[in-house]
């Protein structure tokens, strides 16, 4: 049977306004005909946190600490919790809520989609596999996170290595689209993640960065050799067309395509209102 083709763009290491902004262009494009389902690889320059769209800024981020790292900072138009974007292959996914392999429901399109990372992880030489919350208390947490961490808070068909998270994604469903973005971590620096959150107190943050290290991991505290960042695209894009039975054809934005995304990120994720808004 002949695959799909679906768009693959790698935009390598942009502006956290920039990546937020080709995202929502292309749910824009897909919305309007104009694009065909795309994967999309990319990195941020300068290393960046990214906060979902629900959270409160003077509550739960120390931006001090985020000036003081000289991070990007940007607010993304998916939920979830902070991401510190540093050594990582961020990923997004554009396609239809009507796509034929799309199922309704939030939860099991992130599943289909979230097949793709599983395959990129199998290719590294990973036993990754879904875990799903399973008991009463865990499901609980899902609708009230204690953390503002993304790692830290669990998540539906969680992507896990030795028991611990190795992905974190998020969904957003705009103009009939799916936008599904997340982080695959090559490595992590905890000091510095932990510094960018606020605390009751001390103790709570120590506590919880204690607990962090039994529930997230990054690719190479686990991996046997080394993983690249190029050897994580390779293993990811493969993964990708084998999770979803595409085949990815590699694109480049035109001038007007480019020109289309710095006004919005110019015109929204560059802003304050926007990135401060709650």
């Amino acid at each position: 049977m002949k695959k799909e083709i679906w768009r693959f763009i790698d935009s390598g290491n942009c502006s956290p306004s920039f990546n937020m902004a080709l995202d929502e262009a292309l749910l824009d494009w897909n919305s309007e005909g104009q694009f065909p389902p795309t994967i999309r690889f990319y990195g941020w320059n300068p290393p960046s946190l990214s906060i979902g769209y629900f959270q409160k800024v003077e509550k739960e981020i120390n931006m001090e600490a985020v000036k003081k790292h000289k991070l990007g900072f940007v607010r993304r138009p998916t939920g979830g919790r902070g991401v510190l974007h540093e050594h990582e292959l961020t990923y997004s996914v554009i396609v239809s809520e009507e796509h034929p392999n799309m199922p309704q429901s939030v939860t099991e399109a992130y599943r289909v989609i979230s097949e793709g990372i599983l395959k990129g992880f199998h290719h590294l030489g990973m036993e990754a596999y879904f875990a799903v919350p399973k008991t009463i208390e865990e499901r609980e947490s899902l609708k009230n996170p204690r953390s503002a961490v993304c790692f830290d808070a669990p998540s539906w068909y969680e992507l896990v290595v030795e028991g611990r998270k190795v992905a974190g994604s998020a969904q957003t469903r705009q103009k009939g689209v799916i936008l599904q973005h997340g982080s695959i971590l090559l490595d992590i620096e905890e000091e510095k993640l932990f510094s960018l959150f606020n605390y009751p107190n001390e103790r709570v943050k120590e506590r919880m960065q204690k607990a962090f290290k039994n529930k997230a991991v990054a690719i190479n505290e686990i991996s046997k050799t080394r993983v690249t960042l190029e050897q994580a695209k390779e293993a990811f894009k493969k993964g990708f067309e084998e999770g979803l039975h595409i085949e990815l054809e590699p694109y480049e934005l035109s001038v007007d395509e480019m020109a289309y995304v710095t006004k919005i990120a110019k015109e929204r994720y560059e802003q304050d209102e926007w990135n401060f808004k709650r």
